[in-house]
């Protein structure tokens, strides 16, 4: 159950941070205005609160392995919402990243 937690929380770190991101960058890049802006910088904030609830207590474990989240999250959020196609070294890179997030945080560790 505590590894399908932190997923879950990765995944919604994921969300607001690069949720966040996108909303600014279309806020000032794409002259949507501040209420973009504004919103970006909640759900950026919103993004370091979820980050605390991690049920690791190691501060650099934890952002260590949400990089590589970060990472397929952005690709994955620039395929649904901007029409991105990756290509097979954005994948499998992506994917890598993933790998080491999973040792990172779930391989076993002596006590």
């Amino acid at each position: 159950m505590t590894v399908l937690r932190s997923v879950l929380l990765f995944l919604l770190a994921a969300v607001a941070e690069i949720g966040g991101a996108w909303l600014v960058w279309q806020g000032v890049r794409e002259h949507r205005g501040w209420l973009w802006i504004g919103s970006g910088v909640l759900a950026l904030g919103a993004y370091g609160f979820v980050a605390t609830l991690q049920p690791d207590a190691d501060f650099g474990r934890v952002l260590a392995a949400y990089g590589g989240v970060f990472v397929a999250g952005s690709l994955a959020w620039g395929v649904v919402v901007d029409g991105f196609r990756p290509g097979r070294n954005d994948v499998v890179g992506a994917l890598i990243c993933l790998v080491g997030v999973a040792v990172i945080m779930y391989a076993p560790r002596s006590a």
